[in-house]
């Protein structure tokens, strides 16, 4: 069991690392393949819609597969496809490539955390999820920061080359630690209609999508946003990353040990609001400390908040896990896209200045979101506990 958490863990770190690698070395990126900042955007937003709608849909169609042998081969393809970005001669070969290499992060991260809730037991499947969910927080760490500097000093070619060698060895690790024949009962199409059909789980879902977009906003841009808004150098645009990241680590660390405790629907609602409060007094920050302060609430509650999202959908109902973690998966997805879409807009007609008002109006959203469903929730729980006093009397 700690084995496979931890291989399916590194599967994360791995996935995130290569979700993030263009975000980390758009400069280099889009002065290699003279394209301008915002089609690099759009090539994060590409492979945002993607993973977004890949999630559902396969879900469906890998739920009969063997989950060793399902996130074995998503890894073997993740690599492959990396392999193939690093050497795709221009954007026009670049785009195709890359769509085809995420559908592995459509299937991977959300299998993974509906695996481990499969192998875990209730008391403690909330914190099983959270862990699995937190190599994306240190490959905000490390990823992030690796990728910027690489792309800096050695291109984002040798970025790409590198999440295909991690890649290949991730896929090593889960063949040999996750255990063989795990397979979650596959869902009907009746099961579909009853997620899709709840006003309590689709808003859970939703905020998922506001907070990514959110976020999307500015951080698919904060590489070029360093660089051109405080004249930051490679070294010092790759410590702003790992500063954010660490931060990250520390909030999903802390996630993970106080969300069976205090329940994910409450820690979720804290992470948005103080994700708002770092977008809400960005115009304060005039030089790259003062930033990295004002950074300090969003970074903290970034990536808590997906991990958060996760436990939540899970506890909410077990039983329809592979469905409500593939949806929740394409919601981070197709938040990103719109938030990277909408970020590019802004910065060809206004200028960076102005991102994270974008980013807070999506937060804000997902803040309100997420207040209803949690007391829609308390409403569904009280109505089923007199609903069962009343039976039993």
């Amino acid at each position: 069991m700690a084995a496979a958490r931890w291989a399916l863990l590194a599967g994360n770190f791995v996935i995130g690392c290569g979700v993030m690698v263009v975000g980390g070395t758009l400069n280099d990126l889009t002065h290699s393949l003279n394209i301008s900042v915002a089609q690099g955007g759009t090539l994060i937003a590409i492979a945002s819609v993607m993973m977004g709608f890949g999630a559902p849909l396969l879900a469906a169609a890998v739920a009969h597969i063997d989950r060793r042998k399902l996130l074995a081969l998503t890894m073997l393809w993740y690599a492959l496809g990396h392999a193939a970005c690093a050497l795709a001669p221009d954007y026009g070969w670049l785009w195709p490539i890359r769509a085809l290499t995420v559908l592995s992060a459509a299937v991977f991260t959300p299998q993974a955390a509906a695996t481990m809730g499969f192998m875990s037991t209730p008391a403690h499947r909330g914190r099983a999820i959270t862990f699995v969910f937190m190599g994306w927080s240190i490959a905000s760490v490390a990823g992030m920061p690796m990728a910027a500097w690489v792309g800096e000093r050695l291109g984002w070619r040798i970025a790409m080359g590198l999440v295909a060698l991690g890649a290949l060895l991730v896929a090593w690790l889960v063949w040999r630690h996750v255990p063989k024949g795990i397979r979650p009962p596959a869902l009907s199409w009746r099961s579909w209609r009853k997620v899709l059909s709840s006003p309590l789980l689709m808003a859970v879902v939703a905020v998922t999508a506001c907070q990514s977009a959110g976020q999307f906003s500015v951080l698919a841009y904060m590489a070029p946003y360093y660089k051109h808004g405080f004249g930051a150098s490679p070294e010092q645009i790759s410590a702003m990353f790992a500063w954010f990241g660490a931060l990250a680590l520390a909030g999903n660390l802390w996630l993970n040990r106080v969300i069976d405790r205090t329940g994910a629907a409450r820690a979720v609602t804290t992470t948005l609001a103080m994700m708002a409060t770092s977008l809400l007094i960005w115009p304060v920050a005039t030089t790259l400390p003062v930033l990295a302060v004002v950074m300090l609430p969003w970074a903290l509650s970034g990536f808590a908040t997906n991990s958060g999202q996760q436990a939540r959908l899970g506890g909410l109902s077990p039983r329809l896990a592979p469905a409500l973690m593939a949806l929740n998966t394409s919601a981070i997805y197709l938040g990103q896209a719109a938030g990277a879409t909408g970020g590019g807009w802004v910065i060809t007609h206004q200028g960076y200045a102005t991102l994270h008002w974008l980013g807070l109006a999506w937060v804000s959203v997902g803040l309100l979101l997420s207040i209803w469903a949690h007391r829609a929730q308390r409403s569904e729980e009280a109505r089923h506990a007199r609903t069962g006093l009343t039976a039993e009397a």
